[in-house]
């Protein structure tokens, strides 16, 4: 027999509202210690939160009506975010301003086809984009309100920083688009990127234990992950000591540093070379390659001499490697230029005649202002078609 929570036992802590969505299990079990309720409770509680994706205490149906409201009543939340605003781009992607519970807004990207990010780097999805064997789609997450990083092309510098999410708002952002879209992860194939609003590395550990809520309570393979990083070096670091962890992309953007610290002034802090030889002691799976990413900016980094500048770099550093070539997409506000098709497709082809994997993401919702580098917390009022 269940036996009655004793209010009286009940911690200072649930004084306020305690969201459940981003805490582990042994958080959950010393939140409901008064509540002095069997493992298969706690079990059941989680399996909710993070599997069936509850909204509300109320929808948590294998607990008593009794208990959901003893557990609402002692202010236990599911804690959501909530998407406040929706973008749909006219080739089906989604951007989504995502509400957190102080109101701060965040993007996320829904992407119904991918964008090619995966092709080539020796995973499970990799392998699904070349045969479109499965239903799959890509949920670009952010890690941070802002960024602090300033590379110079890119809309969300424009912003700062403001803060880190929690664990349970960067996990939070992938349940609420599965909710939208009704998907099961474990029936349609989802990729996740850590490439929108933030550098993960700079909020390293909510970021990683985003990771393991994802992984362990979600259920989605660490393989269908992928973080990118403007080269935090500790960070790379510390990843590459992980048990749980995504793939790792790097955005290079530059074949030398003085073009690289132009457009990315982290390179003052940790240059090529220092990156690189931190790439090279990072442990891969059975067929893994690390990406570099690298955005084409007109008459900037997209010349003859810096194709043949980065084979030569990939080459001589020996790692496996691929690099992901991105058309620059366009912002209000940012003096860059993209490069015509022919242009891009010339680049590539010196890279893959060096002996380089080079492959072309597709820009998706660049209409929307959903693309790599363009989130900025656009709002309907605001939302003029790029510049081309």
């Amino acid at each position: 027999m269940q036996r009655m929570h004793d209010p009286t036992k009940t911690t200072s802590v649930l004084a306020k509202q305690i969201s459940l969505f981003g805490i582990s299990s042994q958080q959950l079990a010393t939140y409901l210690e008064s509540f002095t309720l069997p493992s298969y409770r706690i079990k059941q509680i989680l399996h909710a939160i993070y599997r069936e994706r509850a909204t509300s205490i109320a929808e948590i149906t294998t607990l008593s009506a009794n208990l959901r409201q003893q557990l609402t009543e002692s202010g236990f939340t599911i804690g959501l975010p909530q998407i406040a605003e929706t973008f749909r781009s006219t080739d089906g992607t989604e951007r989504y301003l995502v509400r957190c519970s102080d109101r701060e807004l965040v993007e996320t990207v829904w992407m119904p086809e991918g964008d090619d990010g995966e092709t080539g780097d020796g995973s499970e999805a990799a392998d699904e984009e070349a045969t479109r064997t499965w239903r799959r789609a890509t949920i670009c997450i952010s890690s941070q309100v802002g960024c602090a990083v300033n590379c110079q092309f890119c809309l969300t510098a424009k912003l700062g920083v403001k803060r880190n999410l929690t664990a349970g708002e960067i996990a939070g952002q992938v349940a609420v688009v599965l909710n939208r879209h009704r998907v099961d992860p474990e029936k349609s194939r989802i990729n996740l990127v850590f490439m929108g609003m933030g550098e993960p590395f700079l909020n390293y550990d909510n970021f990683i234990a985003a990771v393991r809520l994802l992984v362990q309570e979600m259920g989605i393979a660490e393989s269908r992950m992928t973080v990118s990083t403007a080269g935090i070096l500790p960070g790379i670091e510390r990843l590459a000591q992980e048990p749980i962890r995504p793939k790792l992309a790097l955005s290079l953007n530059a074949s030398n540093d003085t073009v690289r610290e132009a457009i990315m002034p982290i390179t003052r802090k940790w240059d090529i070379a220092a990156l690189l030889a931190a790439l090279k002691s990072f442990p891969l799976r059975p067929r893994e390659r690390l990406t570099f990413e690298y955005v084409l900016l007109g008459g900037v980094n997209d010349l003859p001499e810096h194709a043949r500048e980065l084979a030569a770099l990939v080459l001589r550093s020996g790692l496996l490697a691929k690099v992901n070539l991105i058309a620059w997409n366009p912002g209000p506000g940012v003096p860059y230029s993209t490069p015509d098709g022919r242009h891009i497709e010339a680049f590539q082809q010196k890279l893959i005649a060096a002996g380089v994997p080079a492959f072309l993401r597709k820009p998706r919702g660049r209409d929307i202002y959903a693309a790599c580098g363009q989130l900025k917390r656009t709002v309907a009022i605001n939302l003029a078609p790029p510049t081309p």
